[in-house]
């Protein structure tokens, strides 16, 4: 890695102690921490990212140690902080999750409530509804019996009236008197009747007004109660989108509610301005009456001395008529408190309205509040992303100084087989900040087993996301550096379907073609830039320690294959062949796809105890690519191992026999000497055995040399395969301290004089 030298005296002078104004120094978050209380600018990131290393004497070994020391200090200060960093991210939006639960539980509760009171309010509605028919009903009948009885009374008269014709002359004039008294009381008489059923439909229009102030009473504390909820609500969390719409619902129930009530209220005001219509006209034919009663009672005084009949009749009328004034000044009283009732039914109405405005006021202010809240949610979980991201490329950066093998680590889900076992999970993942996706935990015994790698993936992990972490390194290859990524694990673990994935589903591609396709889209993208590339393509397998090439046009089992005999040699510049190992030229994914058939087709494949369909042999895949840009005039040479190893087997377990026990013998062979080397490459020993196997001697380049190397360790999650699971995490363990050396990319620049330099 290269950059500016400034850039790099800076970030070191920051660290040493220095002052820069663009880092802030505060109390420590950690006690014992190597970086203290700096905390890190984009800046400072990318200028120690991008530092070139350059000892003042390039010939002293222990300054570059120092140096080299010193910068991996600074690079692991960085990571800690970020880690803090990543750990305050994740606590607050923790933190943010509970709370959009607790409030989508108060929402839920809400929506509860108002579903219950607005089936109460419609089933009030529709009996009110009904009474009001019922009444409307009993007034009708009651104005066809007034009618009724005024016709009876009109027929009483005329017969009184042809009954006192035959009386004398003397007595006519009191008889018309008696007579205009007698229907004057007749017609007071019927507008008492009609007035008292006036007053009786007031009265349960009176009713009903009380019952719908009460109505009106009820919904009012219901919205109040309600409104004090929703201040609580917004109080506790005001960033529900699911609050803000059933908030919106209960404002929309609410109009249409008041906008019901206010109908109703105009429905009362029209019939209480007929009544009160009514209510005048029989004022005045009250009034004109009661002057025909006082003539008349003055008339009467005038005849009463010729006839005293009359006197009885006449008082008679009087008490009459008091009766009348009393029941009108009763009646009166009972129109003003109506009057009143109806007014303060029109001021709790306004009330209604006042309080639904403000329920659309602080609906407003919720949704304000709810978008601020939404977009710091966001804002956190893309620094999250950023931090984890920049986490990542100074994890790799280190260990490509450091030159130690990157190791993940792949638990396999459960299947149809597994689900039988009774017994319980003995594999389980940390949750804590630190070792969070890079921790895995086994239960053997009662005893806790602890194991922390680059990178770890869960049973419900995709290859989707298994590549995503191992596509960087694939694109280390088009740069022209040797990569190799190998696959270990026990028998039935899932390394072949992790390398290879499943025959006809895109969905599930393994490594091998996600990072062909890569490869090939990313040679596209860098032809507008110059760049042309030609890629090589070769695969064997190593069976009983004995390399067949899986490309060749006879098939392994054929008299010339085994005559043939392949030799793995190594170059001066640390490059691995095979002699007499079939070579293609491959211009595309498809070819190498039909290349990959070929080749799974020819590998052994055999059947044991543990596995139906068990590798027998390590599959090795190879891409050589070359690539020249024109424009530069610069040559880079990468080349991509993906390999597939057998997996070890305990014989007590597979039951092998025959060839198969031949077969187990010779992979467990081989993988204990790849154990071999690991523990010399990890005590620094002076002598590697890497020749005591066809596979650690093919490896050589990939586990001693200048490569990019990561290994993918498969477990078995299953009860009964943890002793085996446990072994195989304990290699990873080891595979992960070994330091090969730092990868270094072979490029080479035309000189003049046409010939190629190489660095």
């Amino acid at each position: 890695m290269v950059g500016p030298a400034n850039g790099g005296r800076q970030v070191l002078s920051v660290v040493n102690g220095g002052q820069d104004p663009v880092m802030r120094v505060g109390p420590a978050s950690i006690a014992g921490s190597d970086c203290g209380a700096i905390e890190f600018t984009r800046e400072d990131v990318e200028a120690l990212l991008n530092e070139r290393i350059r000892p003042k004497n390039k010939f002293s070994l222990k300054e570059k140690c120092d140096v080299m020391a010193d910068y991996i200090k600074r690079l692991r200060m960085c990571i800690k902080w970020f880690q803090e960093l990543e750990g305050d991210l994740l606590l607050e939006q923790e933190k943010h999750w509970k709370t959009l639960e607790y409030a989508e539980k108060k929402c839920n509760d809400m929506e509860m409530l108002m579903s219950e009171k607005e089936e109460e309010l419609n089933s009030i509605i529709m009996a009110l509804r009904k009474n009001y028919a019922a009444l409307q009903e009993k007034f009708a009948k009651e104005e066809s019996d007034k009618l009724a009885a005024m016709v009876s009374l009109t027929k009483e008269k005329d017969a009184r009236l042809s009954a006192e014709r035959s009386q004398a002359p003397i007595l006519e004039e009191l008889e018309r008197a008696q007579r205009e008294s007698s229907s004057a009381n007749q017609k007071i008489l019927s507008l008492n009747d009609m007035y008292k059923r006036l007053q009786e439909y007031n009265t349960s229009l009176q009713q009903y007004n009380s019952k719908l102030q009460s109505e009106l009473n009820q919904n009012n504390e219901i919205l109040k109660n309600v409104e004090k909820e929703k201040v609580a609500v917004l109080e506790n969390l005001s960033n529900m989108r699911g609050y803000c719409t059933s908030l919106q619902d209960q404002l929309t129930a609410t109009k249409a509610s008041s906008n019901e009530t206010l109908k109703l209220k105009e429905e009362l005001e029209s019939e209480v301005g007929c009544l009160r219509l009514d209510l005048q006209q029989v004022r005045d034919d009250r009034d004109r009456q009661l002057s025909q009663v006082q003539e008349l009672s003055a008339e009467v005084l005038k005849y009463k001395e010729l006839a005293g009949k009359s006197a009885g009749e006449l008082e008679n009328l009087t008490t009459k008529s008091n009766e009348l004034e009393a029941t009108y000044a009763s009646q009166s009283d009972q129109m003003k408190k109506l009057q009143e009732k109806l007014d303060a039914a029109e001021s709790k109405l306004a009330m209604s309205d006042l309080s639904a405005f403000e329920i659309r006021t602080g609906y407003e202010e919720q949704k304000t509040a709810n978008s601020e809240l939404q977009f710091r949610l966001a804002e956190a979980e893309l620094k999250l992303v950023e931090g984890e991201a920049l986490r990542k490329k100074l994890h790799n950066t280190i260990l490509e100084l450091k030159g130690n093998i990157r190791v993940f680590c792949r638990v396999r889900p459960l299947l149809l087989d597994d689900a039988a076992e009774d017994e319980p999970k003995t594999v389980s993942f940390p949750t804590t900040t630190e070792n969070l996706g890079r921790g895995i935990e086994l239960l053997q015994n009662g005893q806790k087993h602890s194991f922390v790698f680059d990178k770890v993936f869960v049973p419900e992990s995709s290859q989707e996301e298994v590549f995503v972490e191992v596509s960087q390194l694939v694109q280390s290859a088009l740069d022209g550096y040797k990569v190799c990524i190998f696959a270990y694990g026990q028998t039935g673990s899932g390394k072949t379907h992790t390398m290879m994935g499943t025959p006809g589903n895109d969905d599930d591609k393994g490594l091998i073609p996600r990072s062909l396709e890569q490869i090939f889209e990313s040679r596209q993208m860098l032809q507008n830039q110059g760049w042309k590339y030609e890629m090589q393509v070769s695969m064997l397998e190593i069976y009983n320690e004995t390399i067949r090439d899986l490309l060749a046009t006879n098939r392994p089992g054929s008299t010339d294959s085994r005559a043939k005999q392949y030799a793995i040699k190594h170059d001066a510049n640390g490059n691995t062949y095979v002699s007499d190992l079939t070579v293609v030229d491959v211009r595309s994914s498809r070819e190498v796809s039909f290349l990959l058939n070929r080749a799974a087709q020819s590998r052994s494949v055999g059947m044991t105890q543990m596995n139906e369909q068990s590798s027998r042999s390590h599959f090795v895949f190879t891409l050589r690519i070359t690539g020249v840009n024109e424009s530069t005039e610069q040559q880079v040479q990468g080349v991509l191992n993906l390999i597939d190893l057998a997996g070890s087997e305990r014989l007590s377990k597979s039951g092998s026999t025959g060839d198969r026990l031949k077969e187990t013998q010779a992979i467990n062979k081989s993988l204990s000497s790849l154990s071999d080397v690991i523990f010399s490459l990890a005590k620094k020993e002076e002598h590697v055995p890497f020749r005591n196997s066809k596979l650690t001697y093919l490896l050589q380049p990939c586990l001693g040399g200048d490569s990019k190397t990561l290994m993918v360790v498969n477990v078995s999650p299953t009860p009964s395969s943890i002793n085996e699971s446990l072994c195989s995490l304990r290699f990873a363990a080891r595979v992960n301290a070994c330091e090969i050396g730092t990868p270094r990319r072979q490029t080479s620049v035309k000189q003049v004089d046409g010939r190629l330099s190489y660095g």
